[in-house]
């Protein structure tokens, strides 16, 4: 006999396949994600990072409001579909970052910066999306009256979201790169005036440097070729690649199913047929989901500390591929305990979870900035950074994809046959995959060394040829 069908909006699901639903949704968009960063990565190489930026913003902001405005699964696959699409300009911001911060003493703390912002996002947004769903069926005398919010439960949360969608957007307008003059006008009643002489002199001096020379310049050498994939997939970057969807990919599959695992009954461990232990078990931690949700609470919060005032001086001081293969070598280490927690007493069940996810903590917040700033690094020019951070968005999206479904179904096949290590330990020898390439990994001196090569080498050809009048015209 079928359960009861459960109402989600205009939507009539099953309640057993709400979480399945639910993760192919999530999966559409993350291979969507994975099929246009690339493309994304090397329009922004030709017309700029800017363009794409905001072309992307508004439209997963767009594409967000028409799925709190959805009223058929088709229509919630297809807004999925979408929003992956638009947002597959991820490795864009990693190469922004790169571009304006090329001191590698400084990645670290550059590089920390965005997981830093992802992680206060995923403590706010589901809690915060939860708190502004149904708002008509919650607070029917502020919201009730509003014919749109009652027929469209989920509308809100997606409005508030679109406010922060348009700040950023503003923000990327005004304050990166072409709008900084605008941004420097509104902002010139808060800035004092020695700051605005300084601001002014300098300005002059970059017009000057622009200006055409007396005498005769060397000819324009057109654009830029187009950089060959042999350019982009260098030996290094392959290696870095295998990492970045093994250590992102795995991750995401841990985070898919420990909360199963933690909210799964206790099994009784003594005098149980079922049980032969150490291997033969199917217990969890049998923790509320109210209790699993302080505990991510305070995971996040430690997690934010963590990565910015703990991750740059020690990756300054120990090295980032140094700290990237501890990360590797940690992470099948926390799978294969993760199952084993539930074995230790029962008063220690609760500290035990929360010591596993303070590992897989550590593991992620070590090891994804480092694999994006060792992947930076690979690269040989900035004219294919952007494309090189577009492959990485994509093949960690397929990580994302791929992991959790793999490991979702080992956990279900596990635990029906008595054997809950099953996903765990699946998910412990895919992470001894991430250990080999990480040590025939090399720390490179990043894209800004080989410009500079280049640049003086094209001045010192363009003064020969010019007469000595070649450094002005190369500014030029």
């Amino acid at each position: 006999m079928q359960k009861p069908k459960l109402p989600v909006q205009q939507l009539t699901i099953l309640e057993a396949e709400v979480a399945k639903w639910v993760g192919i949704a999530s999966a559409v968009s993350s291979i969507s994600q994975a099929l246009m960063a690339v493309p994304w990565g090397t329009l922004s190489d030709y017309i700029g990072r800017k363009p794409v930026i905001i072309s992307g913003l508004t439209c997963t902001m767009v594409f967000s409001i028409m799925l709190g405005m959805s009223h058929s699964l088709t229509m919630v696959l297809l807004t999925r579909t979408l929003i992956g699409f638009f947002n597959g300009n991820v490795g864009i911001y990693r190469t922004i970052v790169a571009e304006i911060v090329p001191e590698r003493e400084l990645q670290p703390r550059a590089f920390s910066i965005m997981p830093l912002v992802w992680t206060v996002g995923s403590i706010f947004g589901p809690s915060s999306g939860g708190a502004l769903a149904r708002p008509a069926e919650k607070h029917p005398e502020i919201f009730g009256r509003f014919e749109i919010l009652r027929r469209n439960p989920f509308l809100l949360p997606n409005l508030v979201s679109a406010i922060f969608f348009i700040i950023g957007i503003t923000n990327t307008v005004l304050f990166l790169h072409y709008g900084r003059e605008l941004g420097k006008v509104l902002t010139r009643p808060c800035t004092s005036r020695r700051k605005r002489l300084e601001g002014a002199k300098a300005a002059d001096e970059e017009r000057a440097s622009l200006l055409p020379p007396s005498k005769p310049q060397v000819k324009n050498k057109g654009p830029a070729p187009r950089p060959r994939w042999s350019e982009i997939f260098t030996f290094q970057s392959i290696l870095i690649l295998i990492s970045y969807t093994m250590v992102s990919g795995l991750g995401m599959a841990f985070d898919a199913v420990f909360p199963a695992f933690l909210s799964y009954p206790v099994q009784n461990l003594h005098d149980n047929p079922e049980v032969k232990l150490p291997f033969k078990f199917a217990g969890g931690f049998g923790i509320d989901s109210q209790t699993i949700g302080i505990y991510y609470t305070i995971i996040g919060c430690i997690g934010m500390v963590i990565q910015f005032y703990a991750f740059p001086p020690v990756v300054h001081r120990l090295g980032t591929l140094r700290c990237f293969k501890a990360a590797a070598i940690a992470m099948p280490v926390v799978f294969f305990l993760t199952p084993f927690m539930v074995l230790v007493p029962e008063s220690f069940r609760l500290p035990a979870a929360l010591a596993i996810m303070l590992g897989k903590l550590g593991v992620t917040i070590f090891g994804v900035p480092c694999c994006t700033i060792l992947l930076t690094n690979s690269a040989a020019s900035m004219s294919v950074l952007g494309t090189l951070n577009g492959v990485g968005t994509s093949v960690s999206a397929l990580g994302r994809a791929g992991g959790p479904a793999l490991i979702g179904a080992a956990f279900s096949f596990g635990v029906k046959r008595g054997y809950v290590i099953i996903p765990w330990w699946l998910l412990s020898s895919l992470a001894l995959f991430s250990i080999v390439p990480a040590f025939w990994i090399v720390e490179q001196d990043g894209p800004h060394r080989g410009n500079a090569i280049q640049e003086e080498e094209e001045s010192e050809g363009a003064e020969t040829s010019a007469g000595g009048y070649g450094s002005v015209a190369s500014r030029a």
